[in-house]
């Protein structure tokens, strides 16, 4: 599981093993989780799923991975062999 980015006390990470999925990026933050889709063509992200998250962990986590969508798109392709 290597960790891209820690910010605001939260991990963002991917799975080595998710090659066929497309990009994404896991967080956590004590017992809250979520994971986002990344789609580079419109530069947008969709929850795909969420534990234990407030309303303004939501919004906390969305923005951080807006902030860096070009940061942790790059670093998912490095990982998967640059397919999407």
């Amino acid at each position: 599981m290597p960790t891209i980015l820690l910010i605001h006390g939260w991990r963002l990470f991917f799975y080595a093993n998710e090659r066929g999925h497309p990009p994404h990026i896991h967080a956590s933050k004590g017992n809250s989780r979520c994971k986002f889709w990344l789609y580079s063509e419109t530069f947008d992200i969709e929850l795909a799923h969420e534990y234990d998250m407030t309303r303004a962990d939501h919004r906390t986590e969305r923005r951080i991975v807006f902030e860096n969508f070009d940061y942790i798109l790059q670093k998912y392709l490095e990982l998967h062999g640059g397919a999407e």
